[in-house]
């Protein structure tokens, strides 16, 4: 679906309960804010905190930026009044949490299509051990999903796993739920980094989270913008490289070649169409970015 496709390089979590953060949230670079109503807001604040984000969205200022919302379980008690409530204020998109199978995808959307919600695009957040074996179920469940969110803190827990720099207890389960997502043409999230001051520890989780073809990851400081940010733009050198590939490999096919070479790398049809890709990406990063100068 072509509003699948857009900047997510940085998804800052915005407690609902806190003002100041929703409304410093307007100023951040962070290409989408996911204000939350889950589990980090305290039981006692749960209906001030969606009163809050309700009222924030309503308000608008968020310019460019994605405004999503994380609703709680649509098995709590706050999960349906949630749902009723941000279906059609004007948000981008509901993120719901902890879904495991498809048919928690299903049940999800009929809550939110119940709502008067039907227009919504929707984000999965996949967390536990099950949902990463059902994540090829789950994102083939609707078209509209647009996007998948690794809730990684949650994970390494049920794994009894834990936290390393190199990740080295999940990285299996990373690759299956991007493979799942990119089979359906789906954006992917990494997962939070918790130890938010260790920004040296974070940088490298960017960058590797990068590699293994992460469009982005989910940050819960802001002073974690600016490292992923980095870290998830194309460089000039990787878009002037893309350009040259494709120039390069339509001068071959009308020349009666199929592939050429470029920059000593072989260049066939699928290298074109990740260099297209990669161009459309970075234009719509600058253009983004044109809010924050």
């Amino acid at each position: 679906m072509e509003y699948c496709f857009r900047p997510r390089r940085s998804m800052l979590y915005v407690p609902g309960c806190n003002l100041h953060y929703l409304e410093r949230a307007r100023t951040l670079q962070a290409d989408s804010v996911i204000l939350d109503l889950c589990d980090p807001i305290l039981v006692e604040a749960k209906i001030q905190s969606r009163e809050n984000v309700v009222a924030a969205i309503k308000q608008g200022g968020y310019g460019s930026r994605e405004v999503v919302v994380r609703v709680n379980d649509i098995d709590s008690i706050w999960g349906l009044d949630d749902i009723k409530a941000v279906a059609n204020i004007g948000a981008d998109a509901i993120l719901f949490p902890n879904i495991e199978c498809g048919k928690d995808v299903l049940k999800a959307l009929a809550a939110l299509d119940e709502a008067g919600g039907t227009h919504m695009p929707v984000m999965v957040m996949i967390e536990s051990p099950i949902a990463v074996l059902n994540a090829k179920e789950i994102v083939s469940a609707s078209n509209r999903i647009t996007c998948v969110v690794l809730a990684t803190s949650d994970l390494i827990s049920q794994l009894h796993a834990r936290v390393t720099h190199e990740q080295s207890a999940i990285l299996t389960s990373l690759s299956l739920v991007i493979l799942a997502a990119r089979a359906y043409g789906l954006c992917v999230v990494d997962g939070i980094a918790s130890d938010f001051k260790n920004l040296h520890s974070f940088e490298y989780a960017c960058r590797l989270g990068r590699d293994m073809g992460f469009d982005g990851k989910s940050l819960i400081h802001p002073a974690q913008i600016d490292y992923s940010n980095d870290a998830f733009t194309p460089k000039a050198a990787e878009v002037a490289n893309a350009r040259e590939i494709i120039k390069a490999l339509k001068e071959a096919k009308e020349s009666g070649h199929g592939t050429v070479v470029v920059n000593d790398r072989l260049v066939e049809n699928h290298n074109v169409k990740a260099a297209e890709r990669l161009i459309k990406l970075s234009e719509m990063i600058a253009e983004l970015e044109k809010e924050y100068i």
